[in-house]
């Protein structure tokens, strides 16, 4: 008699949530900016974090325009965690992003000269919540490591300290060119990593990988570019 067919069962595809760090909120007119506490955003808009200084306030604030402002600090640019969008340097913080993305991936290149691309993060973290005990995280964790373009990063990280250092959760970015890593890096300045309308809609990327965050990224963008010069937003850092 022949064996019995061990019968497979096909593993479904599991996509892992994405990575939010900070999240932008753009507050409703009916909040006061005094009741925008840790507190307060948890019960209005269900966001546990504290306000982020990720804003630049406009070259051309003035005096009275400080108590429009939320967490305003003293320095050049001032930054603060938010306000309304016509007092906020959303132009200034998307070039400067920009242009050090732009010395990033250059010196990005040079680290991982000569190495092939290599598979995201996202990818092993996939296969794994797809069928834990099959592909353990452990193994997951050493499958990543083990690529050369991955250890080359590490190498230059261990080497380097401060703002000289490569994120490899952005390497799937980076590997897109130059340009693309730019544009990225200039529109994740201003929309972080999720954000939650006056409406109460929240936009985020659907995973970490980078056609995620491009679609997430084109949302916000096109939302911001018609926004109410006096819609007020918020950093709130996860």
């Amino acid at each position: 008699m022949g064996k019995t067919p061990r019968k497979v069962t096909p593993t479904t595809a599991v996509t892992p949530t994405a990575t939010v760090r900070t999240m932008i909120l753009c507050i409703p007119d009916e909040l006061p900016r005094e009741t925008l506490t840790a507190h307060q955003l948890d019960r209005n808009f269900g966001v546990r974090g504290t306000l982020s200084p990720r804003f630049w306030a406009s070259p051309a604030l003035r005096l009275w325009h400080h108590r429009q402002m939320i967490g305003l600090r003293k320095g050049s640019p001032a930054c603060c965690a938010g306000g309304p969008v016509r007092l906020l340097d959303l132009d200034g913080m998307r070039q400067a992003a920009g242009v050090g993305a732009a010395i990033r991936h250059q010196m990005f290149s040079r680290v991982v000269h000569g190495t092939r691309n290599a598979t995201p993060w996202h990818v092993y973290e996939a296969r794994h919540l797809a069928d834990p005990d099959a592909y353990p995280w452990k193994t997951a964790v050493a499958d990543f490591h083990h690529q050369t373009r991955v250890n080359a990063v590490r190498m230059h990280n261990a080497a380097t300290h401060g703002a000289g250092r490569i994120a490899l959760d952005e390497l799937e970015m980076y590997q897109a060119g130059c340009m693309a890593y730019q544009h990225h890096s200039a529109l994740t300045a201003i929309a972080a990593d999720a954000l939650i309308t006056a409406e109460g809609t929240k936009l985020a990327p659907a995973s970490d990988a980078m056609a995620d965050r491009v679609t997430y990224l084109e949302q916000v963008n096109r939302l911001l570019a018609a926004i109410d010069p006096d819609q007020r937003l918020l950093a709130v850092a996860l």
